[in-house]
């Protein structure tokens, strides 16, 4: 189920950039321009934050793709840049220096996906055949039981 949310997310961030990316060429705008920034999928977003948008979610996607502990990592590191991004876009917001254009929206969309992102790699990690095969037997042995399983008191 996470990893499932997690590709949603890295999909919604893809589809995001790529169409933020066509919007702002088809309306003439500078990389970082800040006023005037089409809205796409209920963000605004200027061409350098689409670009980004789109590295970062087929990265996510990759990642969710491919699984095993791959998607691990990159999930806890998403999240990690999605949450800290967001707080420091929201330091920025009503100045000049808000080089990516964002807005109140973009930030608890920021907040959203890096929480998700972040859960998502907090539940991701998948251990190996050995450990499985011990679980399972830790899982349905009788109480008082400590026979055939190695490690166990």
């Amino acid at each position: 189920m996470w990893r499932a949310l997690a590709f949603l997310a890295g999909a919604y961030i893809l589809v995001l950039g790529i169409l933020g990316f066509i919007e702002g060429q088809n309306a003439g705008l500078g990389w970082f321009a800040q006023d005037g920034l089409p809205t796409v999928l209920f963000l605004k977003t200027n061409p350098a934050f689409s670009v980004m948008s789109v590295v970062v979610g087929a990265i996510v996607v990759v990642g969710a793709l491919l699984g095993r502990n791959l998607d691990r990592w990159i999930n806890l590191s998403a999240g990690t840049v999605f949450l800290l991004a967001g707080m420091f876009m929201l330091l920025l917001l009503r100045t000049d220096v808000n080089f990516l254009g964002f807005g109140m929206s973009t930030c608890i969309v920021s907040f959203i996906l890096g929480l998700i992102m972040f859960t998502a790699g907090l539940y991701g990690r998948v251990g190996s055949t050995e450990e499985a095969v011990q679980e399972e037997k830790r899982r349905h042995r009788s109480v008082g039981d400590n026979t055939g399983v190695v490690g166990d008191p």
